[in-house]
């Protein structure tokens, strides 16, 4: 069997989380303070996606095993707000996924689209930072990246027939 998306998902929750505790937060022209690092979470909802594929449901595991890596090499504020965003949002993302019939690239835009602002609620108010425009930019970053991966398959779609 091979792990290598699911090694990546587990691998890419460890950094993003380590990336929040020593990336300084952008202020917002409101004055919200925002996480730049959260452009980099969208591709996390996608990996998640593919390390589906490669073990189905078990894929739950692999997000906490991200989640308690987490806790020891991240802030613990971090930490927990991360594992509570990703097991909202993540599961979300992961019954979307996993129950339309869909074609992958619309699976994985649907489950970004819907775990992405969740998990920017979740998160933000777990670091103490919620506002608004917060949640909206972070979102918006989030989904940056599903796009590009979602538009990359939909053509490699499109090309297969």
């Amino acid at each position: 069997m091979q792990l290598r998306f699911t090694i990546l998902y587990i691998a890419l929750i460890v950094a993003v989380n380590y990336a929040f505790t020593v990336v300084p937060l952008v202020n917002l022209p409101d004055g919200t303070a925002w996480p730049p690092v959260s452009l980099l979470v969208g591709f996390i909802f996608v990996a998640r996606d593919f390390a589906q594929r490669e073990i189905g449901h078990r894929v739950l595991v692999a997000m906490l095993i991200g989640a308690v890596i987490s806790y020891f090499m991240a802030s613990p504020v971090v930490a927990v707000a991360s594992a509570a965003a990703f097991l909202v949002s993540e599961f979300a993302d992961w019954a979307v996924y996993s129950f339309t019939r869909r074609p992958l690239s619309q699976r994985i835009l649907y489950s970004s689209a819907l775990g992405a602002p969740i998990d920017s609620v979740v998160f933000l108010g777990g670091i103490g930072i919620l506002s608004p425009a917060g949640v909206a930019a972070m979102t918006a970053s989030k989904l940056v990246g599903a796009l590009i991966v979602w538009w990359l398959i939909r053509r490699r779609e499109m090309a297969a027939g």
